[in-house]
């Protein structure tokens, strides 16, 4: 007699799931490689370098200009067939002086733009004109698409998805379980219509029975199984109330990276109650619009990261311009607002007492110290614990700043010779006293 062993069926199933995964996850890195194009300055039409005209414009035309729509001044998408080129020299050098000589396309622009006077550029040479001139030629992009989600193989809308090809390789992979199965099966008929004796694994103890009749295993687990439970009941009840690294969806996206990392903002310029009250305050929407008055679309030249578009931010500045009732297109208040529902990240509770301005004003406390890399943040969270326990290590660890603080410099005589240091801690100073939180 032939005596044959077959291979476990479970070890064939798990190397061909091994295989398919190697492949879904070549499939998956091929096609995160695509990337987006970069849009380019369109090339000069006429005389002049749109390339130099771009720095010109962003340096002294943006702030009350645009290409394509009207902001505080008139769309300059193709300036140069609208006006003779003299013309533009006179009046981007010094508008008004033309406008007072009685000239009439002058005092039509004048009178339609609310009489805005214009900045006078009196050391934009010929050639800077010229280049801003080429600039304003440059064509408009072309929205593109955001690619959050999943991710096309042809990046053009017509390739399959990751779900799509997910979706076959787990159809393949159940019809070649099937196929084994049968294979199997058919293999071992072969052999017993053959007289062909296959040897069948010896029979072992189930293992939970070989663990319950071991009283020594059964008294060691147990007693593992209580401590262990005690050990994360007490963990996660020691985070209730704990909210770092809170996230919240707002109705409006704000990005913390865009205005406080890339434009350098100041945290102090939108949260300007930080500084003299209790609360750091949500900043009023007309903080928004001392700068989106005239910013309706988002130029940013840095990488757009986590599937945020060009596009996307500009419809965020847009719903900002619904929620203060701005007319873009005729750059006036409608008189139609809406609130705006924030969801706040930061909360203490009710019965400890935190005051901004005394860490921010007094302390000199950056404010990265507490919220974190604010200016890295495309969502705002919550960046620390902000327990009683990590404002005591904090107390105990920062030294009192002197400087300019006469109040801080009549105590620290007497307490730095009670505790005889040249330096004092917050928690020397009295910053462990209960009444200081809790009152």
């Amino acid at each position: 007699m032939i005596k044959v062993k077959f291979r476990n069926l479970p070890t064939q199933l798990s190397l061909l799931l091994l295989a398919l995964l190697l492949t879904f996850s070549t499939t998956t890195y091929a096609q995160e490689e695509s990337a987006e194009a970069a849009t380019e300055v369109a090339p000069a039409t006429g005389e002049g370098d749109a390339a130099a005209g771009k720095t010109l414009f962003n340096a002294n035309c943006a702030a009350c200009h645009k290409l394509y729509k009207k902001g505080v001044g008139p769309a300059l998408f193709g300036v140069g067939d609208k006006y003779d080129k003299e013309w533009l020299y006179s009046w981007i050098r010094n508008s008004q002086e033309l406008i007072k000589s009685g000239d009439a396309k002058a005092i039509a622009i004048y009178e339609e733009y609310n009489q805005s006077v214009m900045t006078a550029f009196p050391a934009l040479s010929d050639e800077d004109i010229d280049n801003i001139i080429a600039y304003t030629y440059t064509p408009k992009p072309e929205p593109t698409v955001a690619t959050t989600g999943t991710t096309n193989v042809g990046g053009d809308g017509e390739g399959p998805t990751n779900n799509i090809i997910l979706a076959a390789l787990a159809l393949i992979f159940l019809l070649l379980v099937v196929m084994l199965i049968l294979v199997n099966k058919t293999l071992r008929r072969i052999a017993e219509a053959n007289g062909v004796e296959y040897e069948e694994g010896e029979k072992r103890l189930p293992i939970w029975k070989a663990f319950a009749q071991n009283q020594f295993l059964v008294f060691v687990t147990s007693v593992f199984l209580l401590l262990a439970s005690a050990y994360f009941a007490y963990g996660w009840m020691m985070q209730v109330g704990i909210d770092q690294g809170y996230a919240p969806v707002q109705p409006i996206h704000y990005s913390h990276k865009i205005h406080a990392g890339a434009n350098q903002i100041d945290c102090n310029y939108c949260h300007s109650s930080a500084r003299k009250s209790k609360h750091s305050g949500i900043p009023s929407l007309n903080v928004c619009m001392n700068c989106h008055k005239n910013i309706a679309e988002y130029n940013g030249e840095e990488d757009l990261e986590n599937g945020y578009t060009k596009e996307f931010y500009t419809n965020e500045i847009k719903k900002l311009y619904k929620a203060v009732g701005w007319d873009e297109n005729n750059q006036a208040y409608t008189g139609e607002e809406e609130p705006v529902k924030w969801v706040r990240i930061h909360n203490l509770p009710d019965f400890a007492y935190f005051n901004h301005s005394q860490h921010v004003t007094v302390a000199g406390i950056e404010c990265q110290k507490c919220h974190g890399p604010v200016e890295e943040m495309e969502i705002m969270y919550q960046f620390s614990p902000l327990t009683m326990g990590w404002c005591i290590n904090c107390h105990r660890e920062t030294n009192v700043d002197l400087k300019g603080n006469e109040y801080y410099q009549k105590i620290h005589e007497e307490l730095s010779k009670k505790y005889g240091v040249d330096q004092l801690t917050i928690a020397q100073m009295g910053g462990l006293e209960c009444g200081k939180c809790h009152y």
